[in-house]
């Protein structure tokens, strides 16, 4: 948002999209029709297991706290809260919502290119989409969208 101070303390609601949209990160399962049916869900394969874990680091070095997460094959959707204060022992001196997302990006990228034996593989698109948290009802409708996600992977035209 033009104007913005993307360093302020809020809650920010983030998409990263993979290079090209490929599927890289698992598969979503769906089990309707069957026997016992059981919501849809996300099977993550070793890249996958690589995003989650980085996720859960960032606290590590930026102030913030984390909220809801979903992965899906060739996205992923979260809410991460900056507090600018308060949580885990911080090692950046910066705290934008850029340097987190660029931080994230990097090191997930280093590590599935490990993983792949591939150091070129580009991981991800260039840039991703934010959206500012407003208030309670915003935040309840983006977390409901995002829990939501696997169910409604077969009806994802983009």
């Amino acid at each position: 948002m033009s104007g913005y101070d993307y360093h302020d303390e809020g809650l920010y609601f983030v998409t990263i999209c993979t290079q090209e949209r490929e599927n890289l990160f698992g598969e979503v399962i769906n089990h309707v029709g069957a026997r016992h049916a059981s919501p849809a869900y996300m099977k993550l394969n070793v890249y996958g297991t690589i995003i989650t874990s980085v996720w859960r680091q960032i606290p590590k070095h930026y102030y913030v706290d984390l909220d809801i997460f979903q992965i899906m094959p060739d996205h992923i959707h979260f809410v991460i809260y900056i507090n600018n204060h308060t949580g885990e022992a911080c090692l950046a001196p910066t705290n934008t919502l850029g340097s987190i997302i660029g931080s994230f990006k990097s090191e997930c990228t280093k590590q599935i290119r490990t993983a792949m034996n591939n150091p070129k593989f580009i991981v991800w698109q260039r840039n991703y989409y934010e959206h500012i948290i407003r208030d309670e009802d915003d935040l309840n409708r983006i977390r409901y969208y995002i829990e939501q996600n696997p169910k409604n992977w077969g009806d994802d035209k983009d």
